[in-house]
């Protein structure tokens, strides 16, 4: 059997007096790509923001496991750590920081809380140039302040960037497709699908199916009133694209 990256067990959480998982139990194999759908106010991207360790969510409930260690008790740089990474649906914009520098300081923070040694200036320069060259990423866009003044696409890319940097074992995308015309949908997928390996999971949480027919799924799990209450292959995001989420919500109720 494969062994699990992710294990989320009975999860519950909530934000001041309101409960918003109920109940998540969700098991992603090293090499999957899960994708999570479901209509707004769902749940879908407080389970992201739980699993990445935001602040202002009360656990109340289960455990989360990243490779067999608990990810709960963890600080977020210290999930970061061991492999989880976040793409937000709405990045946010830090001026006065290049792209450039935010990515260097990134990726050896990292290094150096798995004792490894930082790059050097060249090396690092390599492993951007490489890894930039299939997001259609130039060297001004890098000088820039991170996402300030970007498009929409170009912060989705500059989060794939990040991603191909740090290497990440559990993926965690939120909405990636939020913002994004046919083209830089496609230039983002390709980048998230070059990332695909034996070692690598990915949650890909999404309300349309269209993102679906670029990074495609092992599995396919349904969100409503703060667990999943479906799981299927492929061809269950289709029928939720011809029918819409009215059955599965009767099913959560």
């Amino acid at each position: 059997m494969t062994t699990p990256i992710l294990e989320i067990r009975n999860l519950h959480a909530r934000i001041e007096d309101r409960e918003i998982l109920k109940g998540v139990n969700l098991v992603i194999p090293a090499g999957e790509v899960h994708a999570v759908m479901g209509r707004n106010g769902s749940g879908k991207s407080t389970l992201s923001y739980v699993l990445a360790g935001k602040e202002d969510y009360e656990i109340t409930e289960g455990e989360v496991l990243i490779d067999g260690e608990d990810l709960l008790a963890m600080e977020p740089a210290e999930r970061a750590a061991a492999g989880v990474f976040l793409a937000f649906q709405y990045p946010i914009e830090i001026p006065g920081v290049a792209t450039m520098t935010f990515l260097k300081a990134a990726l050896n923070a990292q290094r150096k809380a798995r004792g490894e040694g930082e790059l050097s200036t060249p090396d690092f320069m390599r492993a951007v140039r490489q890894a930039g060259s299939d997001l259609n990423i130039d060297s001004e866009m890098l000088k820039r302040p991170l996402n300030v003044g970007f498009s929409g696409g170009e912060k989705k890319r500059a989060e794939v960037l990040q991603m191909a940097l740090l290497q990440p074992k559990m993926c965690i995308l939120d909405e990636t497709d939020s913002g994004l015309d046919i083209d830089a949908l496609q230039v983002v997928s390709r980048g998230v699908n070059a990332l695909r390996n034996a070692g690598r999971s990915m949650l890909v949480i999404t309300h349309y199916q269209r993102l679906l027919n670029h990074i495609v799924p092992d599995v396919v799990h349904v969100f409503s009133d703060g667990r999943i209450v479906e799981s299927g292959d492929k061809d269950l995001a289709l029928q939720l694209e011809a029918k819409g989420y009215a059955d599965f919500d009767n099913a959560a109720a």
